[in-house]
């Protein structure tokens, strides 16, 4: 029987999206960025995946390492990492960013994407969920960086779309916006 670190420690569930994702992706090096406190990262570990999980967030890293010191899960490490840099220092087959982008800077948006695609293997996959703001669903939300109609699209041109949509969708607070929620593959 599998524990449920989740319920353990007040973990919200894996993101829909990881979840779906992970029903085509198999278990691999993956980078869970911007992790917060590891609900995405602890659900791939329990499923095989080796995690690094990345956030700027110190306290939500340490609640993490907790976690993992608590269980002695050898396949996650969680760091402290400013994903503005666009700089990460190692290859994976899988890249998990939901509702992460929005957060950043948005004049280094395009290079976080690059930098990204670039540290994914051949024929590994990105997923993104990002908020949007178009004429006919402007955000609500005052992110500092929201994606434009087809841009995810277009930054991913060449990659395989498995899954890729425009869709409106409710966060957790109840807000409705609309998302771009992206699993491409790379060209192996």
């Amino acid at each position: 029987m599998t524990v449920d670190l989740h319920s353990r420690y007040g973990l919200n569930p894996a993101h829909s999206e990881v979840v779906q994702a992970c029903k085509v992706v198999d278990p691999c090096d993956s980078l869970d960025m911007g992790c917060s406190n590891g609900r995405n990262a602890v659900y791939l570990s329990q499923l095989g995946f080796n995690v690094t999980a990345v956030d700027t967030n110190p306290g939500a890293v340490n609640m993490l390492k907790g976690i993992i010191n608590e269980e002695g899960l050898t396949n996650i490490e969680a760091e402290v990492y400013d994903i503005n840099q666009a700089s990460l220092g190692a290859d994976y087959g899988f890249i998990a960013c939901t509702v992460t982008l929005m957060f950043l800077d948005p004049t280094l948006v395009d290079a976080v994407i690059a930098d990204m695609q670039a540290r994914t293997l051949p024929g590994g996959y990105n997923l993104i969920v990002c908020a949007m703001s178009t004429a006919e669903h402007p955000c609500p939300v005052n992110f500092p960086f929201t994606l434009n109609s087809g841009q995810l699209r277009e930054a991913y041109e060449g990659w395989e779309f498995i899954k890729y949509n425009e869709d409106i969708g409710t966060m957790h607070n109840g807000a409705q916006l609309q998302f771009a929620t992206m699993l491409a593959r790379k060209p192996g």
